[in-house]
């Protein structure tokens, strides 16, 4: 049995777990917050048998997509002290998957 763990962005996650639970997967949803540029994203659980990794791997690759963002980028400041920005074009989105080993597994 596989553990998957997938983080994706807000406006992708109705979309993927209503493709997931369709498609019979069982998912659990934890709200999230990105490192680099500290946006909202959701953190799927997805519990699997090996055989169906690659299906579930599959439907979060279809369901999500890349986006050209613009993110303010400190560049200085005037003499009184107001920090100047430029912004900088980021791609964000997709999904990043990370698929693990469950020893064991219990439904209560």
């Amino acid at each position: 049995m596989k553990l998957i763990v997938a983080a994706v962005q807000d406006q992708d996650s109705d979309y993927v777990v209503s493709k997931l639970t369709e498609k019979g997967y069982r998912v659990t949803q934890i709200g999230s917050t990105g490192g680099f540029l500290r946006q909202g994203n959701t953190t799927l659980l997805v519990g699997v048998e090996d055989a169906h990794v690659e299906t579930v791997v599959s439907l979060l690759t279809a369901s999500t997509q890349r986006r050209m963002r613009y993110m303010p980028m400190a560049t200085g400041t005037t003499p009184s002290g107001m920090t100047l920005y430029n912004y900088v074009e980021v791609e964000v989105g997709g999904a990043t998957i990370f698929v693990l080993d469950v020893e064991h597994f219990e439904q209560i």
